[in-house]
């Protein structure tokens, strides 16, 4: 409905939207209520503000007809990718439009030397599209994990190689584009822009009319053109400008950069930068940062991908990570380094690059030898350490802090007395902590420190702090006070204070010609506030130890298999503070009240606590040890719990009971009646009994008789003295109860196939006794019984070092998230192997693989990410098949252990784009049994342990 020109109370009006926009959006994606507003409306910066209706849009029907909805009542609208902003771009106290998981559309253009993205696609997937074909975008930021196209593109992000000629700006080819109206233009469709140009003709006007005024004045054309001569996201894109006389192309090109403040991005094409597949780099270390920054200017001209400045502070904060060298604990305080990076499409010129590099360097006095690795490893290590600078001094900072990164960039020829005379600014004001570095190419340098906001006198010092660095680094060296992180609220107060009344003026004209209400992100880029960078700071209160090193920085959220149901793990951290801030408060009960008992699901009972946000956190925050602490204070160690783990051994007989009992049932009722008779137990004994799987197992045989039969049919009883290689084989709880599927092709449990495999390589296998009733302690763990499981462990460790006689034999576990289990918990003299592993390093080499299978799905689990096993799984895989398939949607299953039988829902969300992905297989493989049971259900083929597979292509190499 329309609101009435009466209905001036805000209130009324985002319930009169809300109401509206029911018509047509789901209401599960309109969302008003404490919890998520907070949880979605809190991105990468330190500001906060709460959005009075997010609206998760799927397409760009539905964001234009929220743009019309929010014009006619005069709400302000921001848009949001992934939240990975720094700046303040987007957040609101408004209405917020968030991307939906609908965005992920793409098409590769003549051979990949073009690519058309929607918003929605993270950068590095992005790449992952262009990689066959040696290409990728040209944006680069540290970011690009987590990062989305709309927001690379909207924030015109760079990066570490990206400088200044393949930024979003330079690479942009055509867009989509919806404005305040709801009008949509094609840019690369001639109809689209007459239809525009007939409708928008004063906005196209008003651009010709600017570029001219701006060709034509001499002194602001070059000052424009040197501005943009370093990396500059500070205002709008005022190079489009000078360099297009196109009204077209102007608005193209104003559009990046612009924060969303003139419009929404729904698609961008690229053209695509080649991807050298050969690439080294070397950690350089100087005396101090003059010598430093000498070397930066000796490097321009050489064949670089990118130089990246790292100050001592910033070596300091790295000492001792994996791959970094020994002698940075023994540098003076005044040392600084070099990460260099080259990078060529064959090694011959590689080397003759390398070479250059070298030569460009003779005579520059380095503390350490110059020495440049290809080993991916180490590689991989440095430019880990380099992305991860920003976040390491988050997570040493006090609790109650935050951090915050200043982004400027000065002329590379004034690069070594600017950063001398910066670092005097932040020792005046107290900020002896922080720490530099940056791509040093581009004399772009960031700043780190940490700050506290909730005492006046350090708003205060921050404030003089931002005014003295302005008048600094705009002021006297002409540079820029936002080189790629974008303008945002942060340096909003500062824009004309580096540009000039008249190219700010400009600005402003920008803005009212494309978005008169100013409707569009308010206060972003352009305000009239002075204080807006010190107003609606974000609090970060003691919420827990495990997780007070978050800096919400959002690197998590792209591998969260819940991240489209509930929350991400920096939600559940961001919601958490909320309620310990609350709670210490106590002034606010309603809204505490109302916050804890959403919490319970959204980020309790929905956390697979799977740990695969700890993989990309840069400080290595599990937010799943988070999750089973609240799952442990709400249900602390019981005497059920004990009970279980002191019968477990009847508690597996129990359940292979039970699976063959409701197999039998199945035959009868079908897997609807099955359904609906365990849906309604599970209400009656709150959750005991679990919700029914289509692909619900049968109850696996015993392993003791499968084990004897085995040895039976060998003819022999294992002989630990024999020189045959002997393994100690242990099944996991899992593979114990669970046999195969009823509808599989092979009927064989886990169990029986795995001393299938390790018979036929020439194995004798040891079965421990008490198998039965051993566990890891994982099934215990993850519901927060934590006594428990570390006496099911401390028992399991005790039964394996004497069945291995100390470590002598290795031990096979068939189960990746056990086998993660184990490794932290067991003896470090236990020599642990999972099925993979152990199958790719010592089984499969004994094997003469007489047929691959053509083409298979791989499930990849997160335990063997976890593990470091991801690159080994997908080795042992080729080896089987001709043909690999890995779901690039897909990270965790969301099964996680038993949630997947409690709360399907978050399985089915974390394997929504599944069965497109695999749809050209016909089986699938992983190394987990529960996460198969999810896996076959949402994929529409049948997964099976890897085992199979290599049972299935393999015979005995000849000898054994």
């Amino acid at each position: 409905m329309t609101s009435s020109p009466a209905m001036t109370d805000k209130k009324a009006q985002y319930d009169a939207i809300h109401q509206s926009l029911k018509n047509t959006i789901d209401e599960s994606r309109l969302i008003r209520d404490p919890l998520r507003t907070l949880a979605y409306g809190t991105d990468a910066s330190f500001y906060r503000l709460l959005p009075q209706l997010v609206v998760r849009v799927n397409n760009e029907d539905e964001v234009r007809m929220v743009l019309k909805e929010a014009k006619s009542r005069n709400l302000p609208v921001t848009f949001r990718a992934a939240g990975t902003s720094l700046s303040g771009q987007a957040v609101t106290d408004s209405i917020l439009l968030q991307l939906s998981d609908q965005w992920k559309g793409h098409r590769i253009l003549d051979q990949g030397q073009r690519i058309s993205l929607q918003p929605g696609i993270i950068g590095a997937r992005a790449n992952q599209l262009l990689a066959p074909f040696q290409r990728k975008i040209g944006p680069d930021p540290a970011s690009i994990n987590a990062c989305m196209i709309g927001g690379i593109a909207a924030n015109n992000a760079s990066g570490m190689c990206c400088g200044t000629a393949q930024n979003s700006y330079q690479t942009i080819e055509s867009a989509r584009l919806i404005f305040a109206d709801g009008t949509l233009l094609d840019t690369a469709d001639e109809s689209s822009r007459l239809a525009f140009g007939n409708h928008h003709a004063d906005l196209l006007d008003t651009l010709t009319q600017l570029s001219k005024q701006v060709r034509a004045n001499d002194d602001l054309a070059n000052k424009i053109r040197h501005k943009y001569r370093l990396k500059n996201t500070t205002g709008y894109s005022l190079n489009s400008l000078v360099d297009y006389q196109d009204p077209f192309d102007i608005l193209l090109h104003l559009m990046i950069g612009s924060e969303g403040t003139l419009g929404f991005i729904s698609e961008v094409t690229y053209q695509t930068v080649v991807d050298h597949p050969i690439k080294a780099a070397a950690m350089i270390f100087f005396a101090d940062m003059e010598a430093t920054c000498r070397a930066v200017t000796s490097l321009k001209s050489a064949p670089v991908s990118a130089v990246e400045l790292i100050d001592r502070a910033g070596l300091r904060a790295v000492e001792g990570k994996p791959g970094m060298p020994e002698s940075l604990s023994s540098l003076e305080a005044q040392a600084a380094g070099l990460l260099v990076d080259v990078r060529a499409a064959t090694e011959e010129e590689l080397e003759s690059n390398l070479a250059l590099v070298k030569q460009a360097l003779n005579g520059q006095a380095t503390l350490n030898d110059i020495e440049f690795t290809q080993d991916k490893v180490i590689y991989d290590s440095y430019w880990k350490i380099r992305k991860g600078l920003f976040p390491a001094v988050g997570a040493v900072r006090p609790v109650g802090t935050t951090v915050i990164i200043e982004d400027v960039a000065f002329p590379v020829e004034k690069l070594a007395e600017g950063v001398l005379e910066l670092q005097g600014v932040f020792q005046k004001h107290g900020y002896s902590e922080a720490i530099l570095f940056g791509h040093a190419l581009e004399g772009n340098l960031h700043f780190v420190f940490t700050q506290g906001f909730d005492d006046p006198h350090e708003v205060s010092r921050y404030a003089a702090l931002m005014d003295e660095v302005a008048h600094l680094v705009a002021g006297k060296y002409k540079g820029s006070l936002k080189a790629e992180h974008g303008t945002g609220r942060n340096m909003a107060p500062y824009v004309a204070l580096e540009w000039g009344q008249e190219a700010y003026d400009i600005m402003w004209q920008i803005k009212n010609a494309f978005d008169p209400q100013g409707l569009l992100n308010p206060d972003v880029i352009l305000s009239h506030n002075a204080n807006l960078h010190v107003e609606n700071l974000k609090p970060l209160p003691k919420a827990n130890d495990l997780v007070d090193t978050c800096i919400e920085c959002g690197f998590c959220e792209s591998v969260c298999p819940s991240k489209a149901l509930t929350l991400t793990p920096r939600q559940r951290i961001v919601i958490w503070r909320e309620i310990q801030r609350l709670t210490t408060l106590g002034t606010d009960p309603e809204r505490l009240a109302a916050l804890k008992k959403e919490y319970d699901y959204q980020g309790v009972d929905t956390c697979a606590a799977c740990g695969l946000c700890s993989m990309q956190c840069p400080v290595g925050i599990n937010t799943g040890d988070l999750t089973r602490e609240l799952r442990h204070d709400r249900h602390p160690d019981s005497k059920v719990g004990y009970w279980l783990g002191e019968h477990f051994e009847g508690v597996t007989q129990t359940v292979r009971l039970g699976l063959s009992t409701a197999n039998v049932a199945r035959k009868i009722v079908g897997n609807k009646g099955m359904a609906s008779l365990t849906n309604m137990a599970n209400k009656v004994t709150g959750g005991v009994v679990p919700h029914w799987r289509t692909t619900m197992p049968k109850g696996a045989d015993s392993i003791r008789s499968l084990w004897a039969e085995k040895m039976i049919q060998d003819g022999s009883v294992p002989d630990r003295e024999l020189a045959k290689p002997t393994v100690v084989y242990l099944p996991s709880c899992a593979t114990r109860m669970m046999g195969a599927d009823p509808s599989g092709q092979d009927q064989r449990s886990v169990m029986d196939v795995m001393l299938s495999v390790l018979k036929k390589s020439g194995y004798q296998v040891i079965v421990p006794e008490e198998v039965e009733s051993s566990c890891c302690g994982l099934a215990f763990q993850s519901k927060g019984q934590f006594a428990v499981a570390d006496k099911k462990a401390k028992d399991l460790n005790a039964m394996l070092l004497s069945i291995s006689d100390n470590g002598r034999y290795p031990i096979v576990c068939d189960t990746s998230p056990c086998l993660l289990r184990m490794t932290q918990t067991l003896d470090p003299v236990l020599e642990l192997y999972e099925q993979v592993g152990f199958l790719k390093e010592f089984v499969v080499p004994n094997l003469t693989i007489t047929q691959k299978a053509p083409r298979i799905a791989l499930h990849v689990t997160c335990s063997t990410t976890r593990m470091g096993l991801a690159d080994s799984f997908v080795q042992l895989a080729h080896q089987l098949a001709d043909e690999v398939v890995i779901p690039p949607e897909v990270t965790c299953c969301g099964f996680a252990g038993d949630k997947g039988f409690s709360h399907p829902e978050l399985n089915a969300s974390a394997l929504k784009t599944l069965s497109k992905a695999v749809e050209d297989c016909k089986v699938g493989y992983s190394n987990s049994r529960t996460c198969e049971i999810g896996l076959s259900e949402h994929s529409g083929i049948e997964y099976q342990s890897i085992v199979y597979l290599v049972d299935q292509v393999s015979e005995a190499s000849s000898g054994l």
